[in-house]
């Protein structure tokens, strides 16, 4: 069985985020990211020890839209849990072993390339519609970009930018203080796709919080958001849990979730293959 699910306001933390949506007097926080030598992400400690169980019955497979160097940071996967797969560059990229599969990757790069239009193209289209961005231009190496905006978007801005954006054949996402330039052809449900036909296995379960991610969760058989998400703003339909908390415990309410979910699913075959 697969599970797969997102990490930055999902699972894994910053202390921003822990800032800006709390976490209750006494919990207790585990380390897991580093960057130039400080810790710069956390999990509760019952949600580090909850992944462990997960992914000893289970392939897990982080799905995130940092680069891969970002994700290298993640000391919990490079140091104390080897995963086989992991999702980057928001699908752009799939690590085996914690190498890229050049197949993957050559596929995704020709594809993008016929369905939109150039970075440089689209930002003067941005201009042209009289659309200001008051933030800081990052890029993901030439993949995609994004602001780390100084002045927050109004619902109306985002929704018009996202028209805006699609008409070249890109999508737009607000995540916390980062809005992102994705191309469509750029997503995680392909490469998660990608990963099942590989490994022939179905995806049990999956969680993220932004609309970047239903892309993936919509091949997953349950899904899980966390309150504080962009996906919980959003009418599911009931397609999707929520959350009854949010923040940092929301991640480990989604773990929990997942290993009731997973040993479930161990029962039903057991009943199943006795009769």
């Amino acid at each position: 069985m697969i599970i797969a699910s997102d990490l930055d306001r999902t699972l894994v933390y910053s202390q921003r985020a822990i800032e800006q949506l709390g976490v209750p007097l006494g919990t207790v926080l585990k380390p897991v990211e580093e960057k130039d030598g400080f810790t710069v992400g956390y999990m509760t400690e019952t949600a580090y020890n909850t992944l462990f169980e997960l992914c000893r019955h289970c392939i897990f497979i982080p799905v995130t839209t940092r680069t891969t160097a970002q994700y290298k940071r993640f000391t919990i996967f490079e140091k104390e849990l080897t995963l086989p797969y992991a999702i980057t560059f928001n699908g752009a990229a799939i690590l085996y072993k914690g190498e890229p599969l050049l197949e993957w990757s050559e596929h995704i790069f020709s594809q993008f390339r016929w369905e939109s239009a150039h970075r440089d193209e689209l930002q003067d289209g941005i201009k042209r519609s009289g659309f200001h961005i008051n933030g800081q231009l990052k890029s993901a190496e030439n993949l995609f970009f994004y602001y780390i905006l100084e002045t927050s978007l109004s619902l109306s801005e985002q929704q018009n930018l996202s028209e805006i954006v699609s008409n070249y054949g890109w999508k737009v996402s607000l995540q916390g203080r980062k809005l992102y330039f994705i191309p469509k052809a750029i997503n995680k449900g392909a490469a998660l796709t990608y990963i099942i036909n590989r490994e022939e296995l179905p995806v049990l379960a999956g969680a993220g919080d932004s609309v970047l991610d239903w892309d993936f969760l919509t091949s997953c058989q349950n899904r899980i958001v966390p309150a504080h998400g962009e996906l919980a703003l959003m009418n599911l339909n009931k397609t999707a849990s929520i959350t009854t908390r949010a923040g940092i415990l929301a991640g480990e309410q989604i773990l929990q979730y997942f290993l009731t979910i997973l040993k479930h699913s161990f029962k039903n075959k057991q009943v199943n293959t006795s009769k």
